[in-house]
């Protein structure tokens, strides 16, 4: 609809234009802000409007002496100056009004703006009339984000309220000054509208709704004075001016004039503002915008298509754009050529597109560093989670995104580069900080002191309790102390972070060559979309340099990775931990170097503790040479992490080795089986050093109890072969890496060797010397004496049962031993090596050739010698002294001199041959209720060495009357037919002696007088045995035959055979 000449005056005052249909935005009013606006507004403005630019200037003037009459008030420092010496009251710097920086003109500054130019520097300022908050926005706070914005609005609003409030307390402390200046305005206002007015009657009272002033205050101007001017008449041209009815509200006298100026201005302006060219001039623009509405369109295309991350529809405008962009650039080349004008419409669709391209052009170039960037840090590993096959890999849509709008750098070779350096500087770190954490727990372990050795006993006695799947499944809490498993789950956490296929670095490698072999056999790229190729082939192949250096790069990757875990295992511990930061690469490209500058406390390398635990001092322990052992630790806990990390170590070997890029090397694997055999060795090493000083502290698994399922047996025994069980099978793990072998047989490749015999024998020598430093303990456990007798508590604990297994009852004093009893300690070591002689060791023996390849023959052999000897020792230890007291009750009675009658048949057994049965009756009592199986071998050994002490004592008589040879006939029949099931061979043989030993001390008639005793002597003896049944009746059992020995001699024999002396004779 058309613009009435009225409107379009308060248009162009409004907007200060000159023209209703510019060609672009006028400069703003500068008035108090541009030290030249005097000079360059009139120098800008058309000869003509000089009216209106001064009626502009004016209507500025006033806006700003109303604007910043607070300010002029409060006389404000550092303000700038106009041309003519005026002070404008605009600062020439300010804080930021969001409170995001101290200053204004210092952040356009950083940004490169010429902030020295006051009429650009207005634009930024608060206190500017010219100030531009889009502006402001846009250059000011061009990186704030949506939450930064936020928090300065707020700011902003706390500002607005505290000046508010300093306003009001402005007011309250003025308000005197207000109300007089009120009262003024008033008569001022009475003054204007009475003048020219009749004069009224003057009245006593005061008028309703009249401004009076108070008793206190006095004007010139006041009304009711009647020497005022109000009072008196008025002139002619005072009443044109009154603000009366009459008078049109003082409006009357310029009238006339104001009607004769509006007809001439009608006259001049009306064709101008309301005719056809303008109509005209609208419809030209409204078509040129209808015709190019697409070319007004792809600016914020563009810019909302790149808010959103569409990158197709990115694309597509800008081919648009630069369809049109061509399309202009065609018909200028053209009008150039052909030195032809050109229309309107072409310039304008010229303009136009050229302003389009423009704003294209610098959204693409920030959207394409935007996607470099993103590109170069698309290098974290994907999470587990089903995929799509449709779905593309980021930075193959990065790279397809940029090779269509074009770029001067390979983004393949680009990207695959910044992989490597990551990769690169990611194991660097990796590396680098397991280190520091490990030797930091390893320093800790180290300063708590030594462990105590009963403490460490009792999770190698867990050995016995915990099984190979709880191990597998993480109980491991048993086998260790919880700090030193802890330091055992680092060690493998950090392995497994560098080695691991699935979750480790190693993994992100074997992807990076993946990838990078997919790219030089261009074979990756076809995933690209066609329009990628249409786009041009420029970049879609590798250059030769390039794929030589990513070769190289991964070659790099996998050295790196093996001199890490190289150095982790053959390096002793370090003193300073300096030595283990690697130096900060130049330019590293990770993700966390991209974002900097976002967060600038993100530091790269491992912080530790400030605490940091100081070198541990040199013992001469194993665990010193070691890195990766923890101090203290045992070698139940060591085989079991090391085989698990020597498994990644295996199988990461085998995935490098299995890289073509490391096949096409001259030394191929080989570098790769070094490292597998030095890792191997070192941990062998280790565990070699922990399993004899932990073979020694078998002696503190015994804890004095029974065994379960053998009841002449305590738990130590089983929980022996536990323990050597899971080291042999752990060291075998360590030594073959078994684990990892199953993995590589499907690869076919030769990394894991078998172990050298160098290496074999080292375990073989360590396994043999484990079963002696065992047995050796076992042996001190059983000979350790108690403090002042048997009886009293030993104070290593070594001889203490564990009184609390079974509790109380019945099945607690069962199943817990005596083991203040040192004769009850040897029996049940003796039942013990005894069970170790005949199933254990051999079973161990067994299980080591089997798992290690090797005959132990030599070793078994001397083992079994060794055991004989312990066994024969310990053996004696417990006899001995039983044996010496029935030697010296034997001896005694027969040498008594009451022994043997003068005369007469004997009736009983002389008192020492019940002393000796007592006492066996007593080594009875204690051997079967406490090993029964050496029962049989104790009593026949005895029996042996009573027979022995027989003779002896016999031996001291030169002569034996037919009294003296009953009686010792009578003694000798009735104790060996009462341990009659306990005669051995040698039992039998040291009998016959006996018999021969008296028979060299008798004559003839006392041997022919004893055959006529013998019926008597039968008789005798079988009351003796029938009487004594009850006190003797432990050594009865299943009745057995014995064969009839013949004696030799010809007297002797013929006697003693007469007799049944051996058989059935005086039973």
């Amino acid at each position: 609809m058309p613009v009435s000449a009225s409107k379009e005056r308060d248009m162009l005052s409004r907007y200060h234009l000159t023209d209703p249909y510019p060609n672009e935005w006028p400069q703003p009013l500068r008035g108090e802000d541009d030290s030249d606006s005097d000079s360059g507004s009139d120098v800008q403005q058309p000869k003509h409007r000089n009216g209106n630019v001064r009626e502009s200037r004016l209507s500025a003037t006033y806006k700003s002496i109303d604007r910043h009459a607070s300010l002029r008030s409060l006389g404000l420092s550092g303000t700038q100056k106009t041309a003519g010496g005026v002070d404008s009251l605009v600062q020439r710097d300010e804080p930021d009004p969001l409170g995001m920086a101290p200053s204004v003109a210092a952040e356009l500054r950083r940004r490169g703006l010429p902030v020295d130019e006051d009429g650009l520097r207005n634009r930024f300022m608060l206190s500017s009339t010219s100030f531009s908050p889009q502006l402001f926005l846009a250059q000011v706070h061009e990186d704030a984000s949506t939450q930064e914005l936020l928090q300065g609005l707020d700011f902003l609003s706390r500002s607005i309220e505290q000046k508010s409030a300093s306003l009001k307390v402005l007011v309250e402390s003025n308000f005197e000054k207000f109300v007089r200046a009120k009262a003024t305005i008033d008569n001022v206002y009475t003054e204007m509208r009475t003048q020219g007015a009749e004069p009224l009657e003057p009245a006593t009272g005061r008028r309703p709704h009249s401004r009076q002033t108070s008793k206190n205050q006095s004007h010139f101007r006041n009304s009711s004075n009647p020497f005022s001017p109000a009072n008196k008449p008025l002139p002619s041209d005072k009443k044109k001016n009154a603000l009366t009815k009459e008078s049109e509200y003082g409006v009357q006298g310029i009238k006339a004039p104001l009607t004769e100026v509006a007809i001439k201005a009608e006259e001049v302006w009306g064709p101008a503002l309301g005719g056809r060219e303008r109509e005209e001039g609208l419809k030209a623009i409204l078509g040129s915008m209808e015709q190019h509405k697409e070319v007004f369109r792809l600016s914020g295309s563009v810019f909302e298509a790149i808010r959103k991350n569409g990158y197709d529809t990115v694309i597509a405008d800008y081919r648009l754009a630069k369809k049109y962009a061509d399309e202009a650039r065609t018909i200028a080349d053209y009008a150039r050529s052909n030195n032809a004008s050109l229309s309107e419409q072409e310039v304008n669709q010229i303009i136009l597109t050229a302003r389009m391209w423009h704003d294209v052009s610098a959204q693409i170039e920030t959207f394409k560093r935007e996607v470099w960037r993103r590109l170069k840090t698309s290098h974290g590993r994907k999470p587990k989670a089903v995929v799509d096959d449709t779905d593309k890999e980021l930075h193959m849509e990065l790279i397809g995104v940029l090779l269509q709008l074009g770029v001067d750098e390979n983004p393949i070779w680009q990207w695959l580069n910044s992989r490597s350096l990551y990769l690169k500087d990611k194991i660097a770190r990796s590396f680098e900080r397991s280190r520091i954490e490990t030797e930091i727990l390893r320093r800790r372990l180290a300063n708590n002191g030594n462990p105590d050795a009963k403490a460490l006993a009792q999770y190698l006695r867990s050995a016995g309790g915990v099984t190979s799947t709880q191990l597998v499944m993480g109980s491991t809490s048993a086998i260790d102390t919880p700090s030193i498993t802890a330091f055992w789950e680092k060690v493998h956490a950090s392995i497994n972070a560098l080695l691991s296929v699935s979750e480790g670095v190693l993994g992100e490698v074997i992807e990076f060559w993946e990838a990078t072999q997919s790219f030089i056999d261009n074979k990756a790229q076809k995933v690209f979309p066609t329009a990628v190729f249409a786009a041009g082939l420029e970049h879609l192949e590798l250059e030769p340099d390039d794929v030589a250096s990513l070769r190289s790069g991964a070659r790099d990757l996998v050295n790196l990775l093996r001199e890490n875990v190289l150095a982790f295992f053959s390096d002793p511990p370090v003193e300073n931990l300096s030595d283990l930061y690697s130096p900060i690469p130049p330019t590293p490209i990770t993700p966390d170097s991209a974002q900097a500058t976002v967060s600038p406390h993100i530091k790269r390398s491992f912080s530790f503790p400030q605490d940091v635990p100081p070198p541990s001092p040199r013992s001469g322990a194993s665990w010193e040479k070691f890195a990766f052992w923890p101090p203290g630790g045992n070698s139940l806990s060591g085989v079991h992490y090391l085989s698990r990390i020597l498994a990644l170590v295996g199988t990461a070997a085998t995935e490098m080795s299995s890289l073509s890029v490391i096949r096409t090397m001259r030394s191929g694997a080989e570098p790769l089986k070094l490292l597998v055999g030095a890792a191997r060795e070192r941990c062998i090493q280790a565990v070699c050093a922990a399993w004899v000083p932990d073979a020694e502290r078998c002696k503190y698994m015994e804890l004095w109890v029974r065994n379960a399922e053998r009841r002449d047996l305590t738990t130590t025994p089983s929980t022996f072969m536990a323990f050597e069980e899971k080291i042999l099978a752990g060291m075998q793990k360590i030594a073959y890496i078994s684990e990892a072998t199953t993995t590589a047989a499907a690869r076919g490749e030769e990394v894991i060797v078998p172990p050298s015999a160098k290496l074999l024998q080292a375990v073989r020598g360590c396994f043999v010397t484990s079963l002696y430093k065992a047995l050796s303990g076992m042996v001190e456990n059983a000979e350790r004496p108690g403090i002042d007798g048997r009886k009293e508590d030993d104070p290593d604990g070594v001889t203490l049962p564990l009184r609390a297994v079974g509790g109380s009852g019945g099945d607690a004093e069962n199943t817990v031993l005596d083991a203040r009893d040192q004769n009850v300690r040897r029996l049940f070591t003796l039942s013990n090596l005894a069970h170790l002689r005949s199933e254990i060791i051999p079973q161990l023996i067994a299980q080591f050739e089997s798992s290690f390849s090797v005959k132990l023959t030599e070793e078994s052999k001397t083992i079994r010698d060794v055991l004989s000897q312990i066994d024969a020792r310990l053996f004696q230890a417990y006899v001995k002294p039983t044996i010496t007291a029935l030697q010296a009750t034997i001896t005694a009675g027969i040498t008594s001199p009451t022994w043997a009658l003068e005369t007469g048949r004997p009736t009983d057994a002389r008192p020492y041959v019940y002393e000796v049965l007592l006492a066996l009756v007593l080594v009875h009592s204690e051997v079967s209720t406490t090993a029964p199986p050496l029962t049989n071998q104790i009593l026949s050994y005895l029996l042996e060495h009573s027979s022995l002490a027989l003779i002896s004592a016999f031996k001291t008589r030169p002569r034996y009357t037919l009294s003296a040879l009953m009686q010792a006939t009578l003694d000798v029949e009735f104790m060996a037919q009462t341990l009659n099931n306990y005669t051995t061979d040698r039992a039998s043989e040291v009998q016959s002696q006996v018999y021969l030993t008296l028979d060299e001390r008798t004559d003839n008639e006392a041997r022919a007088r004893l055959e006529g005793e013998l019926p008597a002597m039968r008789g005798v003896l079988k009351r003796l045995r029938e009487g004594t049944k009850g006190e003797f009746g432990c050594f009865r059992r299943e009745k057995r035959g014995r064969d009839v020995r013949s004696g030799s001699g010809g007297g002797a024999a013929r006697t003693w055979g007469s007799l049944g002396i051996g058989g059935e004779g005086l039973r």
